[in-house]
């Protein structure tokens, strides 16, 4: 006999009530979201966006991004937003924006945003300015701080640049003896300075060796430079990642084809390092560059967080030597091009390497702490030409507060640096070269992070680990430069300085000096 069970009765009921309920509580919860959706106040939005790429467009004219974005900030404010693509970006032009997004919100902007760049190029983002943020990101910091780029390891290298910045000069001097003319291009000359010091100290070789320029030189030139351009350059996947797969501007395959050919050089490398090293007691036999430390690290039980040994220790090299290398000749390129378009501040520079140099003898490391003039001119170069004109991109972790204004997890930040220390209110007369201004009403400015009107190395967490290195090898190069030699242009003319198109600062066109010594020859005889 059939029993009808009497909870049954209530059971469709009771269902009916629950979804009721919880649909109730949905459009409860959706109206709270909209009004507090409402109520938020977002960062004012450029106007002119397309469909699809938002404002891409309005990056792609005749004139760097950095410029454009510039204009832009007049129009909207220093805190503004973009659609690149489908990427909601935040800019941000004034010192106080800056330091509000690298202090106060420091750790929720300290991410890399997914890249096919940063991927590509990067060893699937294992360089340490593309890895995002985390563990990894904090162990291949700090591996590169103590073991490269700590004031105790630059003190020990400081002969490897020294060593280097002679070797350069004595080759001009010797040129300058043969042909009488002197002529250098100098962003080849200060390039390759700049990448002997990283090759010795990275991977224990010279860049440039002493039988001279050879095809393998020119095809890892040509290899760094073509990074450099890529890595610099507008690519359609990241902006609308959804169309990755059409490479509609072909740079993915070029970015391929180089990150290739970048690999192979540095596997060559390791494998040399490998074999060089003491099987049985895993010393060192000769070097004392950072490759060894890394494989020594290994050797001790060195984990990198998970990630693959070799490609982590590639990764690392390769990020030191690019960094170290590019920004370094291009901030001397453009410090040699204001000095040669401002002669009285070129001449206050040479007079006060005589007088605390003299001329019997070339410039030293230790000599850098009495050049404050000389100081004051990096400074003002780093000023109106940082070599990240836009800093690297940054990526919001959770919601924050900017300027008053809400900015949504996953934000993309570009700093405006160019527009930044180009700040009237400021710097007085903004975009004249003034490098007395870091003597006298900017004498406290530094450029270490903490001051943010002057920032071209970043701020916060995830400032470049690099500055001392840099600005020791920089100073060090350009005082012996200006110290050892009369300079001037081809053709006795201004310097051109246009800035070439793209994410980075580099100059349009070559800078083609004469270079004569002003020294006794028995200086450049010693070297």
């Amino acid at each position: 006999m059939y029993h009808e069970n009497p909870r049954s009765n209530y059971t469709v009921p009771l269902t009916i009530c629950l979804l009721l309920f919880l649909f109730i509580l949905l459009s409860i919860s959706r109206k709270l979201k909209n009004h507090s959706a409402a109520t938020r106040k977002a960062p004012p939005e450029a106007s002119g966006a397309w469909p699809l790429i938002g404002h891409l467009h309005l990056l792609g004219g005749s004139k760097p991004p950095h410029v454009t974005l510039g204009h832009m900030a007049d129009k909207y404010g220093p805190i503004f937003s973009l659609r690149l693509g489908a990427h909601k970006t935040l800019v941000v032009s004034d010192w106080e924006m800056a330091k509000e997004c690298f202090t106060v919100n420091d750790r929720t902007f300290a991410n890399r945003p997914k890249s096919m760049t940063f991927e590509v190029l990067g060893y699937n983002s294992s360089m340490i300015g593309f890895i995002p943020y985390g563990s990894y990101w904090r162990q291949m910091r700090k591996i590169a701080t103590l073991e490269l780029l700590s004031s105790r390891r630059i003190d020990t290298l400081k002969h490897v640049m020294e060593a280097e910045v002679k070797a350069a000069m004595r080759e001009s001097y010797n040129l300058w003896l043969k042909k009488k003319n002197g002529f250098s291009e100098m962003k080849r000359w200060f390039g390759n300075i700049a990448l002997n010091i990283m090759f010795q100290t990275v991977v224990g070789k010279r860049f440039v060796s002493d039988g001279g320029v050879n095809e393998e030189n020119e095809r890892l030139r040509k290899v760094f430079r073509d990074l450099f351009d890529l890595g610099g350059s507008f690519a359609v996947s990241d902006c609308m990642p959804y169309l990755r797969w059409l490479d509609l501007d072909g740079i993915e395959k070029k970015m391929k084809r180089t990150a290739k050919e970048i690999d192979g050089f540095a596997q060559i490398w390791l494998e040399e390092h490998k074999r060089n090293r003491d099987c049985s007691s895993g010393e060192r036999k000769h070097s004392h560059d950072l490759m060894d430390v890394l494989l020594g690290l290994v050797e001790k039980g060195e984990e990198f967080d998970g990630h693959d040994s070799d490609t982590s220790i590639k990764a690392l090299c390769m990020t030191l030597i690019m960094a170290g290398s590019d920004s370094t000749a291009g901030t001397l390129a453009w410090a040699l091009s204001l000095l040669l378009n401002n002669r009285e501040i070129l001449k206050k520079a040479t007079d006060e390497l005589d007088a605390e140099i003299g001329s019997k003898r070339m410039v030293d490391v230790s000599d850098l702490k009495k050049l404050k003039y000389l100081e004051s001119i990096i400074k003002e170069t780093l000023r109106l030409y940082p070599a990240g004109p836009l800093s690297l991109v940054h990526e919001s972790m959770e919601n924050c507060t900017v300027g008053g204004y809400d900015v949504a997890s996953g934000t993309r930040l570009l700093t405006n640096l160019s527009k930044l220390q180009r700040d009237p209110s400021l710097y007085p007369n903004p975009l004249e070269f003034c490098p007395e201004r870091f003597l006298t009403t900017h004498k406290e400015v530094d450029v270490k992070g903490q001051h943010f009107e002057l920032i071209p190395f970043g701020a916060g967490r995830r400032i470049c680990p690099g500055i001392s290195f840099s600005l020791q090898a920089t100073q060090l190069t350009l005082a012996t430069l200006l110290h050892g030699f009369d300079i001037v242009t081809i053709d006795g003319g201004p310097v051109d300085m246009a800035e070439q198109i793209g994410f980075t600062s580099i100059r349009a066109s070559p800078l083609q000096v004469i270079l004569s010594p002003r020294l006794t020859s028995h200086i450049y005889d010693q070297i």
